[in-house]
């Protein structure tokens, strides 16, 4: 998993409520194994027509917005079904950082997990970073885990509070197999210890 520790990008203003993982990433495409190729599909039943065609009104599909990667969105957002494969399409397309009220609990694991930082704030800094995105873009925004502070270009400064825990591994790039692998050598040490009838992590 990739570190994040400060980020600077576009912001994609998405002014929607309770967008859920089946708008993220639609049902139909999850047929692969794999992290990635999802990129190309986030949101798709709103970026495209039924017959594949780009909307030209909906924001991504829009210059600059086509290149954030921060996304402001509504409140409650990942609602929903539990696939994994939303946090996987919003960073394939290259989002590091979603910004909102609120969001799901089970999307908020996944995302943790995948290297995407969400940041919870107040319903009136979202108003203002939706309006800002959406009247002085390209509007860049630089996220600063490491001080748990969002500024702009120019005077904005907002304090946000995250998980103590989830913010040492994003700024780590440490996902459940990174946290295991810290005790490595603990792990290996206890393994050459069992009886070799026992079954051993290898088998």
């Amino acid at each position: 998993m990739e570190p994040l520790r400060v980020h600077t990008g576009i912001v994609a203003p998405l002014d929607r409520a309770d967008v859920d993982t089946d708008q993220i990433i639609p049902k139909q495409f999850l047929k692969r194994i794999e992290r990635t190729g999802y990129g190309e599909f986030l949101f798709y039943d709103w970026r495209c027509t039924p017959d594949g065609q780009p909307r030209p009104d909906f924001v991504l599909n829009r210059a600059p917005y086509a290149h954030a990667s921060i996304l402001v969105a509504g409140r409650n957002f990942g609602c929903g079904s539990s696939r994994e494969h939303a946090a996987w399409a919003l960073r394939d397309f290259g989002f590091r950082v979603v910004i909102a009220p609120a969001f799901a609990n089970i999307f908020s694991t996944n995302c943790a997990k995948n290297g995407l930082a969400l940041i919870t704030l107040e319903e009136a800094h979202i108003a203002e970073l939706m309006n800002k995105a959406q009247q002085r873009a390209p509007y860049r925004l630089t996220v600063n885990l490491e001080d748990r502070i969002i500024t702009d270009y120019r005077s904005l400064s907002i304090t946000f509070e995250m998980d103590d825990f989830r913010r040492h591994c994003l700024m780590e790039g440490l996902d459940d197999i990174g946290l295991t692998l810290q005790h490595e050598s603990d792990i290996a040490r206890f393994e050459s210890s069992r009886h070799p009838w026992f079954p051993t992590a290898t088998e």
